[in-house]
């Protein structure tokens, strides 16, 4: 599969993109605290909490509709090979040959990665909303790995604040 990112030609690119997206992304709504009504990142941070939750729910639903059409058109596409006789075992057992997708399928992958974006941009909003910082955010993630799993270095909560459900 061909990779669908990249790092412009002479940038300085960190070992993760992630990070420093999350990071930008985050400070960005945090700007958007003080714009004026015309931000819709501004009227999800001071309207009614009610409004910014429901984004939340719709995109998370939307995600698992998403992915299901990912799942959908995978069956599909392998249903459709196995018919046409199209997949058959390797050989010395080196497993099923690989069957090509359908364009729809890419399509569908890129559906899904853009309602995740908007899963965790409204995420993001709902936690600026009430003081929650990044790296709070990051410690309450790297809480849930094993010591061994952790990446050097990272962000832990101090333990009268890890709190496991209520």
């Amino acid at each position: 599969m061909a990779s669908k990112t990249y790092v412009p030609e002479g940038a300085c690119a960190p070992a993760s993109q992630i990070g420093a997206t999350l990071e930008a992304l985050g400070a960005t709504i945090a700007r958007r605290r003080d714009a004026d009504e015309s931000s819709y990142t501004h009227r999800l941070l001071s309207g009614n909490v009610d409004g910014v939750l429901k984004k939340v729910m719709e995109e998370a639903g939307e995600v698992a509709l998403a992915a299901k059409d990912v799942e959908s058109w995978a069956t599909a596409s392998l249903a459709a090979a196995v018919a046409c006789g199209a997949v058959d075992e390797g050989a010395e057992g080196e497993g099923p040959l690989p069957v090509a997708l359908p364009q729809e399928y890419g399509r569908a992958v890129d559906h899904l990665r853009y309602e995740a974006a908007d899963v965790v941009y409204h995420l993001l909003v709902v936690l600026e909303r009430y003081g929650v910082t990044l790296d709070e955010f990051a410690a309450e993630l790297n809480e849930r790995m094993t010591e061994a799993e952790r990446p050097c270095g990272a962000v832990r909560l101090h333990p009268a604040y890890v709190n496991r459900g209520r």
